[in-house]
């Protein structure tokens, strides 16, 4: 259908992924700070960290500082900014009738996405205390239990969504496995491995044992059940593919393992951080290379996986260059993000920990360089999507999502 409008005035809950890009990118640039700026006695750089190298930085450093400064800033901003304008029109679309025929279909749990945006941009607002905020390390113990206090309501969210949804679909039947050719319903797992990825932050900050004990606990409830989500969702979702073939609106879906990866291997490396601090635990380097090179294997393949069936759908052509526009683009930004981050994290804390690569000689930025520019084609892409569907107001087919 087509209408002189902007693609973004018909709302749709897949929008809220706008808002997660932003917030993903703003984490793709902290990944700057926390790996090249020293930060003694702490697990992450904070605003006092930060200052001091940049006093004393090479001209290099000085505006690589800058760079992930300005880009915290202004994707922090822009992820806070599409929250606020996507939470807006929530209401809304539920009393619509388009929200009563989602509530009704396989497509309900696009809902999710509301706990996984709500998620993202308590993550991000962390973040932005730690580089912008003076002072904030000095009562930082006060505010871990609030931050879990957040993310446990989110995530009683995100399970009263999926509560429903199940309740809907297994209680009275009614689920479409032949529409179910995609991964989409991978959404539910991807936010709570948000939740799980933020409760899991104080195990590897907190100073107090209780704190953190707690944390890990909470951190590996969400875990489990993001697992377990995934890996139903995953059957389901290749079954019905390999007898339907995918949904090409949906495409995009098929890279979501890459940013489920990215939060539950993040989730993973916090845990093991504070069981080393607090409780004894003392796994090698060695083993957090092993753990690492899992989790990067699989986004690698999923991720080949997945641009090889949007090159065999012609989705980049129509949804991205072309003149249609489909709000599940947004969903390509994530899996670009997280296989940056999760490829600093593999550099840093695998490679470079393992003795395998000294930090900052050839091989090291030979290696970072592909992460920084995955990352620069997720803020270019981000930008383009954002042009198209809320700055244009040309006659624009609006694809409606399933």
């Amino acid at each position: 259908m087509s209408m002189i409008r902007r693609p973004a005035d018909n709302w749709a809950p897949l929008y809220l992924l706008s808002s997660v890009g932003a917030g993903g990118l703003a984490v793709s640039f902290f990944m700057y700070l926390l790996f090249w700026v020293p930060h003694p006695g702490r697990a992450v750089p904070i605003f006092e960290d930060i200052a001091a190298a940049f006093g004393k930085a090479s001209p290099l450093l000085a505006t690589a500082i800058l760079a992930a400064v300005a880009g915290i800033a202004i994707f922090g901003a822009m992820n806070l900014y599409l929250l606020v304008w996507n939470l807006r029109r929530v209401g809304a679309f539920l009393a619509s009738e388009k929200g009563r025929m989602l509530a009704g279909a396989n497509a309900q749990t696009q809902m999710m996405t509301l706990p996984l945006a709500l998620a993202m941009s308590v993550n991000v607002g962390f973040i932005l205390g730690l580089v912008f905020v003076p002072g904030l390390w000095s009562v930082v113990e006060y505010l871990f239990p609030a931050a879990m206090a957040a993310f446990l309501a989110i995530g009683v969210l995100a399970f009263r969504q999926l509560g429903g949804f199940l309740a809907r679909v297994i209680g009275a039947g009614g689920f479409d496995c032949k529409a179910n050719n995609s991964f989409a319903q991978l959404m539910p797992a991807f936010a709570l491995g948000m939740v799980g990825v933020g409760l899991a932050a104080p195990g590897s900050m907190s100073a107090t044992a209780l704190t953190a004990g707690a944390s890990i606990i909470l951190s590996t409830f969400f875990l489990v059940a993001a697992v377990l989500i995934a890996a139903v969702a995953l059957t389901l979702g290749v079954r019905s593919m390999l007898e339907n073939g995918v949904a090409v609106e949906q495409a995009p879906t098929l890279t979501i393992v890459v940013p489920l990866m990215t939060v539950l291997g993040i989730l993973v490396l916090r845990q093991d951080h504070g069981l080393h601090v607090h409780f004894g635990g003392h796994g090698g380097a060695g083993d957090m290379l092993v753990t690492l090179s899992w989790f990067i294997s699989v986004e690698i393949l999923f991720a080949l996986f997945g641009l090889t069936i949007l090159r065999a759908t012609g989705y980049l052509r129509r949804f991205i260059i072309g003149s249609e526009t489909s709000v599940g683009s947004y969903a390509l930004i994530c899996p670009g993000v997280a296989l940056s981050v999760m490829g600093h994290f593999w550099i840093n804390k695998g490679l470079v920990a393992a003795g395998l690569i000294a930090k900052f000689g050839v091989a090291y930025w030979m290696l970072t360089g592909l992460a920084l520019a995955v990352q620069a084609a997720m803020v270019v892409l981000l930008l383009v999507l954002n042009r198209r569907h809320f700055l244009s107001a040309a006659r624009t087919p609006v694809v409606p999502a399933e």
